[in-house]
This record gives C-alpha cells, structure tokens and sequence, in this order.
C-alpha cells in the first residue's frame, strides 16, 4: 500500500509517494524519481509518518541562530551606556562615583524571563545612574552617565 504525499523541502514542492513503511527498504518517488530508504531508528508516527531520506530532496538546513544581544552596548552620545533592548532592570552594581573598566558589570536587564548583564564599554567614572531597580526601560533609555 502506498501513499501520495506533497511535501514542501525549503520553500520548493515535491509529489512524493511513500510504499510501504513495514518493508526494508522503503521504496519512496519523489517527482518520479525513485529511491530506497532505510531507517536508522524507529521514529514516533503522530498523524503521518516521518521518513529520514538521504538523497530524496536538497538537505534541509537548520535555522541561522539569532544574532546574540552585544554585553556591551555602545554609548549613545559618548557619556551614557543606554538599554540596548526594553526590558526591566532587576539589579544595579555601580552608584555615582565608582571607577570602572570596559567588561565592569553595570546593572542586570531582564527581558523575555533572561537576565541581561549591561557592562562597561569604557574607562570612566560613573556620574549617575539614570534607572531604579524594577523599572521598565525602552530600547536606547540611558542607563547610566559618565563624569
């Protein structure tokens, strides 16, 4: 018993027809192309069966990662380190008068349940802190100046 399938590999349609998936190998034709395929494991079948091909379709490839955040955001108007996403600031580490280096934590973000780590991105002395703990920021509030 076979099964008339049309599958979508990156955006590009393919008529796929699926034999019989108690047989070793599993015959399978896509866009009248047939090929032979073995399983490696025994996969969960939910509501229509998941077959691993090796040469049925162009690989698929994973998703790109989504670009990380910057730890250090870059000062908007060169005396200010500003939120570099909104978010709720959930501690502060500096008060008015510290001296800090690039890579000193300044205060911790949370946005979307993760805990941001805001850090220096510069030599300085800070002059004063612009939010409170719990306070909602947007993106680009200064969060601390610079003497």
């Amino acid at each position: 018993m076979s099964k008339q399938l049309r599958v979508k590999v990156n955006n590009k349609a393919y008529e796929v027809e699926v034999g019989d998936l108690s047989a070793s190998p599993v015959i399978i034709v896509v866009n009248g192309h047939e090929y032979a395929v073995e399983f490696e494991e025994s996969l969960p079948v939910v509501s229509t069966p998941v077959v691993k091909t090796a040469s049925a379709a162009a690989p698929v490839k994973a998703a790109p990662k989504p670009a990380p955040v910057p730890a250090t955001p870059s000062a908007a108007n060169g005396d200010a380190i500003t939120a570099p996403m909104p978010g709720t600031i959930v501690e502060i580490m500096v008060k008015p008068g510290d001296k800090v280096t690039p890579g000193t934590p300044l205060c911790a973000l949370e946005a979307m349940k993760m805990k941001n780590i805001i850090r220096s991105n510069h030599e300085g002395t800070i002059a004063s802190i612009e939010v409170s703990e719990g306070q909602k920021v947007a993106y680009g509030a200064p969060l601390v100046r610079f003497a």
